[in-house]
């Protein structure tokens, strides 16, 4: 029996909540797939809360999304009912937590890296730069009335923020001083898992790792997430700005004869002839030595000695990123990051991370992390770790990438009836790239699937491609025209704020269409409950572009686990096309219906989809009936 769950018990709930619990209790790592229906934020904080009862312990609850950093505020705001909760959000430094930097335009733009050391130069008020009146009025008073309010509200991060603004306190610094108090702390992903980040962290919260649960939603994007946190790149627009830089400072000297500038013309003669030697596609491997190497020949020095220029290099930038705090501007500086680019790629070794070189018009030399388990380590540092998503499994691969032990790992299905989804696939279409581009009518009959199934019905339809550049495609050729509907658009770099004004648009008129991408936003985190969305086209499947680091990540996962396609290629297809099918079934009465445009979903299993010859049948039958 639980003791915190705070609504009726569906099928399964108990028993993930007895899991956690005990999990919690005994220390141990928990991997699961929870699927649609289970309600996983109620249940992990349930159960994490029980497992920590009667201690000082914290449950960090790890997020992707500030939408759901609102559904933990909503399920903490129920579980308060039952028991004394303090939930905080933490956010990262920019103008949603920043009212100086919400007003002024030239920060807008800034790192969380770059406002923390303009914020510290701020805060201590002592320099040309003036004093923060934000955090200047933040009092024991202040903290008192926050709490105080927290425990009565429960606000989500929004409210919190507005709560403040009224005050005339800083939200950002606020939560700081407010989380030694917290027992549940919702959090970015990046608060836990960059080094320098959950080191303050802690400090901030007044716990070590073994005082800590940690809940990672939406696991399954965690390993990708690890590896870009990991992975370092130098472009030659960055180089462009660094040059720039170097002139407006002087062109310092580093050592000797050699400047700034020459580091950065050496940095752009490195990177042309990469190109010229190993660039034969649109990327391709180099030895992992060649750029340290190359500096060392060039310059006539050791390898020490290059470390040692690098380390000047850096210093000209912290004096820039100095100055620039100073005159209260964005502590940033191109020839720091540039220095920090030459310093991680000289660090890293062969086994974690393939080095690349890539043209285009914006070439780039990258070191791309294979490996994420060293990044993952605080999953096993910390008193218990809880990694659950919907579309988690394979589960043994995913603890394999993330280090994890012997964890406890279970699958509790959705709860909901079955007939509520049917999904179906065609197999006479597929979108492999020799097949979309020949002369077989292979586009066209995909362009008559998306007009004929979308015509089928009249309800709200999502309409889910492979790739910007296939839904481009589409766009061109005038289908959108041809479905007769209001159409959306999720397009390829759109800002957040555009794309909730075309979702809330979509929203707004009943039987719309939405064109998004299979592993967008649209597909992992927006939900569609009742008949906001019942009926998704996915147009092919979402395989990985071929490429230089594809190939090198196949590898890995081939050498290390012995299943590289599937771990690299298969199984992250699958999760896209599972996340986007699931957006239709958020409650117990919803209703939907997927058809899949493509004939290898037969050999990709973890679909369970059937066979159709006449899809638009199917969506007509199916309808008809509800």
């Amino acid at each position: 029996m639980n003791d915190l769950f705070p609504y009726p018990l569906r099928p399964g709930q108990d028993g993930i909540i007895r899991l956690i619990r005990d999990s919690v209790r005994g220390g141990r790592c928990v991997v699961l797939e929870s699927g649609t229906g289970t309600g996983k934020t109620s249940v992990s904080l349930a159960g994490a809360l029980e497992g920590i009862s009667g201690t000082a312990r914290k449950v960090v609850f790890l997020t992707r999304t500030k939408s759901q950093q609102k559904q933990v505020a909503v399920e903490a705001r129920a579980i308060g009912a039952r028991t004394d909760v303090i939930c905080i959000a933490v956010q990262g430094r920019g103008p949603a937590t920043c009212p100086m930097m919400l007003s002024d335009r030239d920060l807008s733009d800034g790192t969380s890296e770059e406002l923390s050391k303009l914020c510290a130069e701020l805060k201590k008020g002592t320099g040309p730069a003036g004093k923060c009146s934000y955090f200047e009025n933040i009092g024991s008073t202040e903290v008192e009335a926050c709490i105080s309010f927290i425990r009565a509200r429960h606000p989500d991060p929004e409210e919190f923020r507005d709560f403040c603004a009224a005050r005339g306190i800083c939200p950002y610094e606020t939560v700081k001083k407010l989380l030694p108090y917290a027992n549940v702390v919702s959090a970015p992903y990046a608060f836990f898992f960059i080094p320098a980040i959950k080191n303050h962290f802690l400090q901030w919260m007044g716990v070590s790792d073994r005082e800590v649960v940690v809940i990672v939603d939406e696991a399954h994007n965690l390993p990708s997430y690890l590896r870009d946190s990991m992975t370092c790149r130098c472009t030659a627009r960055s180089l462009d700005l660094a040059d720039s830089e170097a002139d407006r400072n002087g062109n310092p000297l580093l050592v000797q004869d050699i400047s700034c500038k020459d580091i950065v013309q050496l940095m752009r003669d490195i990177m042309a002839d990469a190109q010229k030697e190993y660039l034969r596609r649109e990327s391709d491997m180099i030895p992992p030595d060649y750029l340290g190497e190359e500096m060392m020949v060039r310059l006539g020095m050791t390898s020490a000695g290059v470390r040692d220029l690098v380390m000047r290099l850096a210093e000209v930038g912290i004096s820039i990123e100095e100055s620039k705090k100073a005159k209260r501007k964005l502590p940033r500086s191109h020839l720091s990051s540039l220095a920090g680019f030459i310093y991680a790629w000289m660090s890293f070794d062969s086994y974690s991370h393939v080095f690349l070189v890539s043209g285009g018009d914006n070439p780039y030399l990258e070191a791309y992390c294979l490996d994420p388990g060293e990044a993952a380590e605080p999953l096993s540092t910390c008193l218990s770790s809880v990694s659950m998503s919907g579309t988690l499994s394979p589960l043994k691969d995913y603890a394999g990438e993330m280090g994890l032990e012997d964890p406890v790992s279970e699958v509790f299905p959705s709860p909901f009836p079955k007939e509520n989804l049917e999904v179906f696939y065609v197999n006479d279409v597929s979108t492999k790239f020799s097949e979309i581009n020949s002369d077989d009518g292979t586009y066209d009959r995909l362009k008559r699937y998306v007009v004929d199934i979308v015509g089928a019905s009249d309800r709200s339809t999502a309409v889910f491609f492979p790739s910007y550049g296939v839904m481009e495609r589409f766009v061109e050729d005038k289908v959108p025209d041809a479905l007769g509907r209001e159409v959306y658009f999720e397009r390829r770099g759109m800002p957040q704020s555009e794309l909730m004004e075309q979702i809330s648009d979509f929203l707004g008129k009943e039987g719309s269409v939405l064109f998004a991408v299979t592993g967008g936003r649209v597909s992992e985190g927006l939900d569609f409950p009742g008949r906001q969305l019942e009926l998704a086209v996915i147009v092919g499947i979402p395989f990985a572009h071929p490429s230089a680091k594809q190939d090198a990540l196949i590898g890995y996962c081939q050498n290390r686990f012995g299943n590289g396609w599937d771990m690299a290629v298969r199984v992250p297809a699958v999760r896209k096309m599972r996340q986007a099918i699931g957006r239709l079934i958020r409650s117990e009465g919803d209703r939907g219906m997927a058809v899949i445009l493509d004939r290898r979903v037969a050999s990709l299993g973890g679909l369970d989809a059937k066979l159709t010859s006449d899809p638009v049948a199917e969506v007509r039958r199916f309808f008809q009936s509800h």
